[in-house]
């Protein structure tokens, strides 16, 4: 019986599941259609389908790794009620006030109105007591007012419950003199403390970043108590921050799963496009519901701790990703203004777009490719079949709407789609400063390869590289990824203790350490860094700090990072002018319990696969070639017009362009 580990990505179509074997490298996958009302039987199915690939003959499973969207899509879709916010006295208000910024595209804050709050401020009880911003107390803490809050929220049936006192980054004594008082006067209570979420100081972000952990804490509990329960077996959990942590643990800071899949797709993707040559990327994830844009450099995805998942910010760490609204299952729709949009609302997996034959009405994109040929009539290597003629008949109901031929309305809206999809990929390069132009765009999913082509003449980008399998690069990704947890603290000061230093580094490496030994790492690897800023600036530079002996050496050597690092991103530094004091900020550790990676195989030879012809509109209706990817070899060739098909997805090859495969069965599309 052969070992494997094995990888499950619920998405919001399909769930992709790869799985590795531990003694020769190959690589197995396969999807099934996700599961929206409980995601877990999916995850089963996906799991009971892997195995009848084999022959039946069952596996010894070392591992599983899990990428969920369950706290992703309660955040997405603002599921959030019952939930209940205790503050320091005299700042019941911190929620509205929040910040002056506006969300981009209000150039005046007049037209702006601001959402809801998390918490609405009638579910906001305060409690006396106060620290100072090194953590002394200033006024004694409240016992008595903590029973009353605690108390009130009982009698109001309101479990989840979020901590967030102020200065509490720099001593959780009050915060958790609450937590004794609300685990004696409201058992049910399901609590997050800000101390335990996010030790650092912006008291705005800390409280909204607790509030979604306890938000989203129930929902995720349920889940992975009850897929525990029918697995049978322990498994782990991808977290936002580009690793793993068991599902027992994940359970306690369920926030750190919220960008979880797209998290692994872009850790997978830059694996692969690194063993092909590629150490700088885009990459792009394109699914039914959305599509997520990362950067790559010198093989690491960006990490972010200015991140937000849907209007909520969220200051923990993760790979810096961009989501749009922009999948296979985008819905098109007519403005008031008589325009045509596409998106972001999405038809999902159920009822999903009209093709699918399972009650939908409305016209998506993978509708539009259906009707121009460039999919072919069934998904999945036949176990979807499309009704090409109900998606031909939605086509031409919204066209005469239009006034378009149906033609000209579908493929407006995969050129729609597309420039939703472009405009992600310039949020992380042209408003971060980089040349979009310099990088390959490495694109996967579903439905992330359809339209290379026209992204490759909308950016200019030099070339798009499609990997074996797009389909399951998400879920390939997960068994990439070491076990990580990450640790911050504050310390605001010009003047840098070296003794100080070195004390908060102790206390977070042994926090790390003490995680990663129930992880069964008894010997974890620790990555420092720090957060500095010129004084008077209002947000800092995140810059590796070496290991080792916190000296003076050290010290100069952080300082010129951050010199190196703001000059890059900013175009200047104040290296040598003494008028700007460069400040710290934070310290952080990074544990991480290193895994071994799968060793991805070259492409030996050719499979088994005829080329056949169908009827394809490009810039005309043409029959077009259409080859079966497994049956194309290292250093074959494709030119446009042609549509290169597999099990999880489809290239479309627009005339004008060239198609490569290289050493590793990857695709590289280039216009000509």
């Amino acid at each position: 019986m052969r070992s494997v580990r094995i990888g499950v990505d619920t998405g919001g179509t399909f769930t992709d599941v790869v799985a590795v074997d531990e003694q020769t490298g190959e690589i197995l996958t396969t999807k099934t259609p996700s599961t929206p009302a409980n995601p877990a039987d999916g995850f089963l199915a996906g799991i009971a389908k892997l195995s009848e690939l084999d022959g039946g003959g069952g596996f010894d499973v070392g591992g599983i790794v899990h990428g969920t969207t369950v706290a992703t899509n309660q955040l997405l879709e603002d599921r959030i009620s019952g939930l209940g916010f205790i503050t320091t006295e005299g700042f019941e208000f911190i929620l509205e006030i929040a910040r002056q910024s506006v969300p981009d595209g209000y150039g005046n804050s007049y037209f702006w109105v601001k959402p809801p709050r998390i918490v609405p401020v009638h579910h906001v009880r305060t409690v006396g007591g106060r620290l100072n911003h090194l953590g002394a107390e200033v006024r004694p803490f409240s016992e008595e007012q903590a029973v009353e809050a605690a108390r009130w929220f009982r009698a109001k049936g309101i479990n989840a419950i979020g901590v967030c006192f102020l200065h509490s980054y720099a001593n959780p004594e009050h915060e958790r003199r609450m937590r004794e008082v609300l685990w004696r006067e409201h058992p049910e209570a399901v609590i997050s403390l800000s101390s335990d979420v996010l030790r650092e100081y912006r008291e705005y972000e800390r409280s909204v970043t607790t509030l979604v952990d306890a938000a989203v804490k129930p929902a995720m509990r349920g889940y992975l108590a009850n897929l525990s329960t029918r697995l049978g077996r322990p498994f782990s959990v991808m977290k936002s921050n580009g690793g793993i942590l068991s599902a027992r643990e994940v359970v306690n800071q369920p926030i750190t799963t919220v960008l979880s899949g797209p998290a692994a797709g872009a850790l997978g993707a830059a694996l692969i496009a690194s063993t092909a040559g590629h150490e700088s990327v885009i990459t792009l994830d394109g699914g039914g519901t959305s599509t997520d844009v990362a950067v790559v450099i010198d093989g690491e995805p960006s990490i972010t701790t200015e991140g937000t998942i849907g209007r909520y910010p969220c200051k923990i760490p993760m790979i810096d990703i961009v989501t749009v609204g922009a999948g296979g299952g985008s819905v098109a729709w007519i403005s008031p203004e008589g325009t045509l949009k596409v998106g972001p609302r999405s038809a999902g997996a159920d009822p999903g777009p009209i093709c699918y034959g399972r009650g939908g009405t409305e016209v998506t994109v993978t509708d539009a490719h259906v009707f121009l040929g460039r999919v072919p009539p069934h998904l999945l290597g036949g176990e979807i079949p499309l009704d090409a003629g109900a998606a031909r008949a939605g086509i031409e109901a919204l066209a005469d709407k239009l006034g378009l031929t149906p033609e000209r309305t579908a493929t407006g809206i995969l050129e729609i789609s597309a420039f939703n999809q472009s405009n992600a990929i310039r949020q992380l390069t042209v408003k971060r400063g980089l040349d979009v132009r310099d990088f390959p765009l490495v694109t996967f999913g579903g439905s992330g390869p359809l339209l290379a082509c026209r992204l490759i003449d909308i950016l200019g980008l030099p070339s798009v590289v499609v990997p074996r399998d797009p389909g399951n690069v998400s879920a390939f990704g997960l068994l990439t990824v070491d076990v990580k947890n990450d640790y911050v603290r504050t310390y605001v000061t010009r003047d840098l203790s070296l003794g100080k230093a070195a004390e908060i580094f102790d206390d977070l490496e042994h926090q790390a350490a003490e995680a990663l030994e129930r992880e069964g790492f008894a010997d974890p690897v620790h990555i420092r860094s720090a957060d500095l800023r010129y004084y008077g600036q209002g947000y800092e530079v995140r810059v590796p700090a070496p290991a080792g002996e916190i000296d003076a050496e050290w010290r100069a050597q952080v300082v010129e990072r951050f010199h190196e690092a703001h000059e890059k991103l900013y175009g200047y530094a104040y290296r040598d002018d003494p008028r700007h004091a460069v400040e710290w900020v934070n310290l952080r550790v990074s544990g991480v319990g290193p895994i071994t990676r799968p060793a991805l195989r070259p492409l030996d030879k050719p499979g088994a696969g005829a080329t056949s012809v169908r009827a394809v509109h490009f810039d005309e209706t043409r029959d077009t070639p259409i080859h079966q990817r497994a049956a194309l070899g290292p250093g074959a060739t494709v030119s446009g017009p042609a549509v290169i098909e597999e099990y999880g997805s489809t290239i479309p090859i627009h005339p004008g362009f060239t198609a490569t495969v290289d050493a590793y069965g990857n695709v590289e599309v280039k216009r000509d």
